[in-house]
């Protein structure tokens, strides 16, 4: 979907349609969830602390989060995409992948159709990227926002990856595309013509998934059944986030989709721990966990608090999430209980 929490709120209100428009907290040191491309012609962007958005443009109207009519919302978007294909997989509120391999049509003309269907039912636009595997979709979604869509076929997926900017590949951020450029490497033929060996020594393990997302290569399946070990969200940010208070205010968004999602898919099995993830802007990654069955946001806020500390450093992605209890677990803890 294109901007999606603050599409929705325009829906609502016709009258902000041409004006700046932005989501999240309101107090200086919020943070911005989504904004529309007005407020985008600013400079302004998501993840955006509220006092520099308010910097760069002083007229945004910025709104509160109203998570339960996004989620009302994406569920009408569900609905459409069940109409083409079972094959479902959603990432977020806003975005699924969707396995149309077994149709006869074109997947140019079903994502056409889908669209469609969004701008009638829904009022919104969505823009779609066609391709033959997530990857590669993921990237050709953002390329004609918005309200558009691009077709990647397997034919053109070398071609269209040798001259794209590495900033477009998953898990590589300005700051990082910049440190890049200043190394000499700006395209995916640049890190295409690096070995693994080049890529481990210059980025550490990131480096050897560099070697297979520079090619277009992901074997990833559209999964949308799979038995659940863990219910999770993460965001690559646009912008690092800069300190703490910066992270604990994207958490508080994070957190309220995380139960979003949970309360929508209902897993039958307990929660056995509450998760966080942090990836910096040097590439580094951290897990910090604990043992518990009911998520709650002061939780979360001790494990980022004692993430954030291994390094200190920006950070480029935050994620949160719960590991169920296997089956055998599952059942001890039941059995447990009756005897209790």
């Amino acid at each position: 979907m294109d901007c999606f929490y603050a599409a929705v709120e325009i829906r609502e209100r016709p009258e902000l349609r041409d004006k700046p428009v932005a989501v999240g907290g309101s107090s200086g040191r919020g943070v911005l969830t989504t904004c529309n491309y007005p407020a985008r012609e600013f400079g302004i962007r998501s993840a955006m602390p509220v006092f520099k958005a308010r910097q760069l443009c002083p007229e945004l109207i910025i709104l509160p989060v109203r998570s339960e009519l996004y989620r009302e919302v994406s569920q009408q978007v569900r609905e459409i995409f069940s109409r083409y294909t079972q094959l479902i997989e959603p990432l977020s509120l806003d975005e699924a992948y969707l396995d149309v391999s077994h149709l006869k049509e074109r997947g140019h003309d079903i994502a056409l159709a889908i669209r469609g269907d969004i701008r009638r039912e829904t009022g919104l636009s969505a823009s779609a990227g066609i391709a033959p595997n997530k990857l590669v979709a993921k990237i050709a979604s953002d390329w004609n926002k918005p309200d558009g869509q691009l077709v990647v076929p397997p034919s053109k997926v070398a071609a269209f990856m040798r001259d794209l900017p590495v900033k477009k590949i998953w898990g590589i951020g300005p700051k990082s595309a910049k440190r890049m450029a200043a190394a000499g490497i700006e395209t995916c033929a640049d890190l295409q013509a690096l070995d693994r060996t080049q890529l481990a020594q210059q980025f550490g393990s990131f480096g050897l998934e560099l070697f297979k997302l520079c090619r277009g290569i992901d074997e990833r399946p559209v999964n949308p059944d799979r038995i659940r070990k863990s219910l999770s969200n993460e965001r690559t940010f646009s912008q690092n986030l800069t300190d703490l208070e910066s992270c604990r205010e994207a958490l508080k968004s994070q957190f309220e989709e995380l139960m979003d999602d949970l309360r929508t898919k209902k897993p039958d099995r307990k929660i056995a721990k509450l998760f966080i993830k942090l990836k910096f802007a040097d590439f580094r990654r951290t897990t910090a966990e604990t043992g518990g069955t009911q998520p709650d946001l002061k939780t979360f806020d001790a494990l980022l608090s004692d993430a954030w500390g291994r390094s200190g450093k920006d950070v480029r992605l935050l994620g949160l999430g719960l590991r169920f209890a296997e089956h055998s677990e599952a059942v001890e803890q039941l059995e447990l209980a009756l005897k209790g």
